[in-house]
């Protein structure tokens, strides 16, 4: 939720005026759903071993089970990969509308002929990309 983080930034105008810029974006909603997926496959995997360990014949008894539980095992598999592909997109983006250059082409008072902005240090996104591998 860029949106949410202001940051200041100086007034060419005026001596010590400052102006507040918002960033432009919400790339939550992959990571969210990254996380909710989590949740349910953990709680899928612990009712799962419930019924392995403490309901074993009927598990056995019964040959419409283990079917079923491929068929849910193979629709968390494949949701898995759609939220990780949608949390690395979200990373991306995040990444692009951070970048040092996008925020100085943001920022109004940078596109004044007499005003030199330079955009300083890129920020580090290792750990967000090892989120997003691991």
């Amino acid at each position: 939720r860029l949106y949410q983080i202001p940051f200041e930034m100086p007034d060419c105008t005026g001596e010590s005026e400052t102006r507040t810029l918002h960033l432009v974006g919400d790339f939550s909603a992959p990571a969210e759903f990254f996380v909710t997926l989590g949740v349910f496959s953990f709680l899928y995997t612990m009712a799962a071993l419930v019924l392995y360990l403490r309901f074993h014949s009927l598990y056995g008894e019964n040959k419409k089970l283990p079917i079923a539980d491929f068929c849910v095992t193979v629709c968390f598999t494949f949701f898995w990969l759609v939220a990780a592909a949608a949390w690395g997109k979200g990373l991306t983006d995040v990444k692009a509308a951070t970048r040092p250059t996008s925020l100085i082409a943001a920022m109004g008072v940078c596109q004044e002929e007499e005003v030199v902005c330079a955009p300083g240090t890129t920020p580090a996104m290792g750990l967000a990309n090892i989120s997003v591998v691991r």
